[in-house]
């Protein structure tokens, strides 16, 4: 498995924090932060996809 380089957690409204994250093969992660070691992965479009409808309002409900 690539180690995965993670970006400085992402914090919203009350306690939900999350980091984003990705790896020399393409691929990209997410997890809740301070618990990286239990991740989604997904290509690095999907979740680029996933966060720009989460700001868009189209999912606000999972942060």
């Amino acid at each position: 498995m690539s180690e995965i380089t993670w970006d400085e957690p992402f914090c919203g409204e009350g306690n939900s924090c999350f980091r984003l994250g990705t790896d020399p093969d393409g691929n990209a992660y997410i997890a809740i932060a301070g618990a990286e070691d239990v991740y989604l992965v997904d290509s690095r479009e999907a979740l680029r996809t996933m966060i720009l409808d989460i700001k868009a309002g189209k999912a606000d409900h999972l942060l």
